[in-house]
């Protein structure tokens, strides 16, 4: 069943190459007004955590919260993510992004997802929810 899902993405992101190239820098949100709140119940309970605890310390299929930048665009659907702990590799759906927002690589965010750590590959954080972070005055 994960082979057919893997093929899955694969497909997608074959099909979708040409528009990731046309990508600029930063992401300025989808145009289709879908809410950026899909999500399950476990996700409000997620733990902040640093990329470096999460990487180290995180179980499989476990939600977490990080807050950080987007540092690069990888790959279609993947994003480089950082905070003051490190670097990992988030995945997060194009409708998930505040609409009419632009984020770059210096707006902070605050991501919540699933943690997937697989026996084969880099672990990455399945994005659920993102928003950006302001910082609260006199921080």
């Amino acid at each position: 069943m994960k082979r057919i899902v893997e093929l899955s993405v694969i497909a997608a992101a074959l099909a979708a190459a040409p528009l990731a190239l046309a990508q600029p820098s930063g992401y300025a949100g989808p145009t289709a007004s879908k809410a950026a709140t899909k999500g399950k119940a476990g996700m409000t309970n997620a733990p902040l955590m640093t990329a470096k605890d999460l990487l180290a310390k995180g179980k499989d299929d476990q939600y977490a919260r990080l807050q950080g930048k987007l540092v690069s665009h990888k790959d279609d659907e993947e994003y480089e993510f950082a905070d003051a702990s490190g670097k990992m590799t988030v995945e997060i759906d194009d409708d998930l992004f505040p609409q009419g927002v632009r984020i770059d690589q210096n707006t902070m965010v605050e991501l919540v997802g699933e943690f997937d750590k697989d026996l084969v590959g880099e672990p990455t954080l399945d994005v659920k929810q993102i928003k950006v972070v302001t910082a609260a005055a006199g921080r």
